[in-house]
C-alpha cells in the first residue's frame, strides 16, 4: 500500500540562508517558479511502470484535491476537505486499472533541502523546501506522506528532482484495508513561517498554507473512476 503526501511552498528572495536541525547555514539560490515537473516521468522510470504500458494516473474523487468523500474504509466524509492528491492508481495501455504496490520508490518533484521528517497515520512524511520564489516572500514546499524514508535521509539534506528519498509503507495492517497510495500537497507558505509550524494539524489552515492542487504540477494524463474501488480491495 502506498502513500504519498507532498506540500509546496515559496520564498520570494534570491539568495536565503536556512538553518535546519544540525545542518549548518546553506546558501540558497532561488529562482522563478515553474509549474511543470518530471514527477510522473521519474516514478514510471524508477519502479518500471512502463513496462506494463503506463497510461495515466486513475482516481475516485476521494483521492482528488479538497474532496469531502473518503475513498476507503467507510466511504463516509472526511474530517475536512482534502489537503492533496492521493496517487494510488492507474490506468494501463490495455485499459486496466492497476494500482501501487508496497515499497514503491517516491521521486522528490523539484531540487531542494529536506527539512522535516515527521509522523502520520500510516509511517513518515518527508517535508522538502524548494529552490524557488514567487515575489511576495512566499516559500515554496512538498511533503511526502505515509512513507518509508531511505535510510540515508536526514534533515538538512540536498535533494535533486527526481532523486528517490522514500518508498511507500505497508499499510496491511490498518484496520480499514486501505490500499497503498502516495498523497501529495501543494501549497504557498509566507517567509515567516518556521519549519516547525509544518505538521498536518496545521497543513490545512490557510495562515499556514495556501494549498494548490497537485494535478497541476503532476503534469499528467488522469481519468476519474465513478464506480469507486469495489474491484480493487487488497488481495
Amino acid at each position: 500500500m502506498i502513500f504519498l503526501f507532498i506540500c509546496i511552498f515559496l520564498v520570494s528572495d534570491n539568495v536565503n540562508k536556512i538553518k535546519v536541525g544540525g545542518a549548518d547555514n546553506v546558501n540558497i539560490t532561488r529562482t522563478p517558479f515553474k509549474k511543470n515537473s518530471r514527477f510522473t516521468e521519474c516514478l514510471i522510470q524508477k519502479n518500471a511502470l512502463d513496462q506494463d504500458g503506463f497510461h495515466g494516473w486513475a482516481f475516485c474523487i476521494g483521492m482528488l484535491f479538497q474532496s469531502t468523500d473518503k475513498w476507503w474504509g467507510d466511504r463516509k466524509k472526511r474530517d475536512r476537505p482534502h489537503e492533496g492528491l492521493d496517487l494510488c492508481l492507474y490506468k494501463n495501455q490495455k485499459g486496466a486499472i492497476v494500482r501501487l504496490e508496497e515499497k514503491t520508490k517516491v521521486p522528490v518533484i523539484y531540487d531542494g533541502m529536506v527539512v522535516g521528517i515527521i509522523d502520520d497515520f500510516l509511517g513518515k512524511s518527508i517535508i522538502v523546501d524548494h529552490l524557488f520564489a514567487d515575489g511576495n516572500n512566499n516559500r515554496l514546499f512538498t511533503i511526502y506522506g505515509h512513507t518509508i524514508p531511505q535510510d540515508h535521509l536526514h534533515v538538512g539534506k540536498p535533494v535533486k528532482q527526481g532523486d528517490i528519498i522514500a518508498t511507500l509503507g505497508d499499510s496491511s495492517s490498518f484496520k480499514t484495508n486501505i490500499l497503498p497510495h502516495l498523497h501529495i500537497s501543494l501549497g504557498w507558505a509566507s517567509k515567516s513561517i518556521s519549519y516547525d509550524r509544518l505538521d498536518w494539524k496545521s497543513m490545512g489552515d490557510s495562515n499556514t498554507l495556501t494549498l494548490l492542487d497537485p494535478l497541476h504540477i503532476i503534469d499528467t494524463r488522469y481519468f476519474i473512476l465513478r464506480s469507486g474501488l469495489k474491484t480493487l480491495n487488497r488481495v
